[in-house]
Order: C-alpha cells, then sequence, then structure tokens
C-alpha cells in the first residue's frame, strides 16, 4: 500500500503501486542490513564527536541500531516494501524505537553515499570469504599433488599428447592460479575499502563532519577524494566481478578436465559418488554433473560482470538510480563463486585418479619423442636432422603398435648410427620427466619445492 515517503514533502500525491514494485530494492538489499547499521553506527558516534548532535543521541542512535540488528537476525523485522530499501527500513524502525534521536541520523549524509558505504562494506566482506576459501582451494590442490608426485601423464598442447608431465605438476598449475586469484583479489580490496560516507548527495556538506574517522572505525583506510566520484563510482563492484569471473574461469578449466579425464576413452580418474549423478535410463552412467554445472555457472558470473558494465557505460556525474542495478548481479556471482570455491575443493580431496590409465596413455602418445630428438643432438647431430630421425622413429613404433621404448636397439641404430645402449634410459617416462630441472618445470625437484612454497603460504 501507498504511504507518504521519508524523501516525500514536496509531493502532494503517492506513489503509484506499480512503481513502488517496479523501483523498491528491499527484496535482496536487505542482505546489507549488518553493513548499514555498521555504517550508521560509525556515522552517528561521528556526529556525536563533532557537536552535530549529542552524545546521549548517538548512544541512544547506537542501540537503537543494535536492537534492530537482532530483530532481523531473529527473523521479528517486518520488511516493508513501500519504504524501498533496507536504508529506509531500519531508519522508519529507528524513529519508532527511539523517537525523534533517530531522525537525527540521517544529519549530514544522503542515501547516495551511505548506500555507497553500505555495499562498499558488504563486497568487502564478501571478498574476504573468496579469499579465505581460495586459500583451503589451494591447499585441496597442494595436498593432492603431494599424494600423486610419481604419477605420470600426458601433458597437452592443442588438446594433442605433448610431452609426459607428472599429476603432480598438472595439478600444482591450478593451485597457482588460485594463488594468484586471492592476490588479485587483495590488491582489488585496497580500492573496494574507501569510504564514500561524507560526500552526502553529490557535493560534499556543510556540516563539520570527519569522514576519516567513520572510515577508521569501519576499518576502510583511505576515504574520497571527490565527492561526485564518491557517489557515482560502481568501479569496485565491476572490478570485484572481474576478480570472480577469472575465479570461475580457472575452475572451470578444471571441471573440463575432470569430464575429460572421467570419460573411459581417458579413464583417468574415477568420479566419487557424492560428486556425481546418474542417468534416468542409462544404468551404466556416472555423470560429472558437478563439474558441468560449475562450468555453467562461469557464464553466469561472466554475464553479471557484462551487466553491470553495461549499467554503467553511458552514466553522466554524479549518482542515477540506474546504480541500483548494481546490487543482484553481484550477489548472484558471489554467491556462485563462494560456493564453487568451496565445492571444488571437497571434490578435488575426492576423485580418486588412476595411474596405470595414464601410463597406457603415455605409451600410445610416443610422449618421449622429443627426448630421442634432444638425445642425438646431444651426440652432435643438428637439431632439424634430429627431428626428423625421431619422427622417423615415431613412424616406425606406429607401424608396429608398440612405444618407442620397444623397439630394438638395431632398430633404432638403423635410423642414426649415433644411438647406443643408453638409448634406453633416456626414453624412460620417468627420466623424460626427470630431466626437466628448470625452475618451475616438472621434475621432482621442482615439484617438490612448488608444494613446499604452496605449502607454506596455505599454512596446511
Amino acid at each position: 500500500m501507498s504511504t507518504k515517503k521519508m524523501w516525500g514533502g514536496r509531493f502532494a500525491g503517492v506513489t503509484s503501486g506499480i512503481v513502488e514494485r517496479y523501483t523498491a530494492s528491499v527484496d535482496f538489499d536487505w542482505r546489507l542490513y549488518a553493513e548499514d547499521i555498521r555504517g550508521s553506527i560509525a556515522h552517528a558516534r561521528m556526529l556525536a564527536r563533532q557537536g552535530v548532535i549529542s552524545a546521549e543521541e548517538a548512544s541512544a542512535i547506537a542501540g537503537g541500531l543494535e536492537a534492530i540488528g537482532r530483530e532481523i537476525e531473529q527473523g521479528a523485522f517486518v520488511w516493508r516494501p513501500e519504504l524501498e530499501d533496507v536504508h529506509m527500513n531500519i531508519e522508519s524502525r529507528l524513529s519508532e524505537l527511539i523517537g525523534e534521536a533517530g531522525k537525527k541520523l540521517h544529519t549530514g549524509r544522503s542515501r547516495n553515499d551511505q548506500v555507497a558505504l553500505g555495499f562498499r562494506l558488504y563486497v568487502a566482506g564478501r571478498l574476504e570469504g573468496w579469499r579465505a576459501g581460495l586459500k583451503r582451494l589451494a591447499a585441496a590442490f597442494t595436498a593432492r599433488a603431494g599424494e600423486n608426485a610419481q604419477a605420470l601423464l600426458p601433458g597437452y598442447t592443442h588438446m594433442q599428447p605433448a610431452q609426459p608431465v607428472s599429476l603432480a605438476h598438472h595439478l600444482l598449475a591450478y593451485a597457482w592460479m588460485f594463488k594468484r586469484d586471492f592476490e588479485r583479489i587483495g590488491d582489488c580490496l585496497t580500492r573496494v575499502k574507501v569510504s564514500p560516507l561524507g560526500a552526502a548527495a553529490l557535493a560534499g556538506t556543510t556540516y563539520p563532519l570527519d569522514p576519516a574517522s567513520v572510515a577508521a572505525e569501519v576499518g576502510f583506510p583511505e576515504i574520497f577524494k571527490n565527492s561526485l566520484d564518491a557517489v557515482s563510482d560502481r568501479d569496485f563492484v565491476v572490478e570485484a566481478l572481474s576478480c570472480g569471473a577469472l575465479v570461475m574461469a580457472h575452475l572451470s578449466r578444471f571441471c573440463e578436465e575432470i569430464a575429460l579425464w572421467a570419460n573411459p576413452n581417458f579413464g583417468y580418474l574415477r568420479l566419487p559418488d557424492g560428486f556425481a549423478t546418474g542417468s534416468s535410463i542409462m544404468p551404466q552412467k556416472k555423470n560429472p554433473d558437478v563439474a558441468e554445472l560449475m562450468r555453467g555457472k562461469t557464464g553466469r558470473v561472466y554475464g553479471a560482470l557484462t551487466a553491470l558494465l553495461t549499467t554503467i557505460k553511458g552514466l553522466p556525474l554524479s549518482y542515477n538510480r540506474d546504480l541500483q542495478e548494481d546490487k543482484e548481479p553481484f550477489m548472484d556471482a558471489e554467491a556462485a563463486v563462494a560456493d564453487s570455491i568451496e565445492i571444488m575443493a571437497a571434490m578435488v580431496a575426492a576423485l580418486t585418479f588412476l595411474p596405470e590409465r595414464m601410463r597406457q596413455a603415455l605409451r600410445a602418445g610416443f610422449l618421449n619423442a622429443t627426448e630421442l630428438a634432444d638425445y642425438l643432438a646431444a651426440k652432435g647431430l643438428p637439431f632439424r636432422e634430429a627431428h626428423h630421425a625421431a619422427g622417423a622413429a615415431v613412424a616406425l613404433a606406429e607401424s608396429k603398435g608398440c612405444g618407442l621404448e620397444d623397439l630394438g636397439i638395431e632398430e633404432l641404430r638403423a635410423l642414426s648410427p649415433l644411438i647406443q645402449d643408453d638409448v634406453y634410459a633416456v626414453l624412460s617416462y620417468e627420466a623424460c620427466v626427470a630431466r626437466r630441472t628448470t625452475p618451475g618445470g616438472t621434475s621432482p625437484e621442482s615439484v617438490m619445492a612448488q608444494i613446499a612454497e604452496l605449502q607454506e603460504w596455505t599454512g596446511a
């Protein structure tokens, strides 16, 4: 039902019911209640320190807001859509609880800077949650790497077998991606944690405010330098969504590998029952639905990022109501990112890897061909000629249905007289991996160094 608005002094008529439904945001922004209360308490205390309101009034405001927080947490708070948003609902209830002092809370601020502060606090809290989850996720990948340091599988380029790598090395590649995500989000937080309070509607205020003290109280190290920018900036949400999109991209890449590796044509892993589903008509099926759905949710997060970029691209300074459309995309994406991080950590811990099947794939792909070329080059044969000889060896082994390591010494010497019995030690897949000793390579020494560094970072 339409009623007189808190901002409606110059309006003679009431808002249309359909407009109220169209413009209200309380059905989703109620999630900002804790951040709104936190920012409002800091604002009230600052007003008292600056002599704008009395200490008694500030105390009553803080006590009333804390009581409202408890009502919301206990499910006793009545949300009123006609009050539009979380901020007006809380302010209205505050006046009901403490009377005239509640009406002084909004002194020196606007909903524009109030909303911006509350949402910045909300985004910052969720990003900190992502960071904590990413550390646990990287720890899960690192732990599985440590368990599989001896397992070897084909490394791929162009989705074609290329060279052997350890399973540990493959898993650690993802751990490093998630560490970068962690660091990237930390960098983003430096721009999220900037307080806009004091900008008021757009031009600042005549009240003697101390915005820096409010920022310090809510844990933000910086305040905005320009009031127009303060109330209209949503870069922080775009950047947060960009970070989330990259997290999902990295998760989705491994989801793709789970789907491939679980296929019997690869057979590199067995899906845990808790992270797979069956078919309604095909009893033999065990589908990687969790990985597929996570891969699908990646597009949803990308969509949120694109939606907000589209929203802000044509906005003149300063605040415009379009910016109400910043919250739902972030909230939806945030839930997808947080849940995906948690689920992937649990799924990785439960996967059963099948090293013997990986080794069969090594033999089928002639992944030691590069070793043969390098062996001949080390004997003095120009690399291009060595490459040609190794290619001929692959063709011979393929025609015989065997691996390079299964060819006889005379067959190999027919391709190049430089080949001696010592070639078989070089063609060993373990030797192929062990010889990759450059920093960041797949050798056991490099892998163990990576594991040690990641364990130090994750604390696991």
